[in-house]
């Protein structure tokens, strides 16, 4: 899951660049917050399962909870980007969600 969570940031960090070049530094920054949005959640939730496996309290209601937590804390920093940044790129962001939501697809091709 670290893994993932690891390839997501680089897709974020990609796309960020592209929108950059295509868009300025407002659309590189929306990318990013938009990618980072995704990201951090995740990560938080791969650590605590990470955490809960290694401790044996693994169950699949942990699962759940967690994954309630990240969709809420995922939404929670889209509605503060999009509140709190003023030269918020709306394509910009939005690529940058669906880049690192979808970056995963890319380690079923690998070998």
């Amino acid at each position: 899951m670290l893994r993932i969570v690891s390839l997501q940031l680089i897709a974020t960090v990609l796309v960020g660049i592209i929108a950059g070049l295509l868009g300025g530094w407002p659309a590189a920054f929306s990318a990013v917050l938009g990618g980072l949005s995704c990201v951090v959640p995740n990560g938080i939730m791969a650590v605590r399962l990470f955490a809960a496996s290694a401790s044996g309290t693994a169950n699949p209601a942990t699962f759940f909870i967690w994954e309630f937590i990240k969709i809420a804390l995922t939404l929670a920093l889209l509605g503060a980007t999009a509140w709190l940044y003023r030269d918020l790129n709306w394509l910009a962001l939005v690529a940058g969600i669906i880049v690192a939501l979808k970056s995963y697809i890319f380690l079923l091709f690998r070998q």
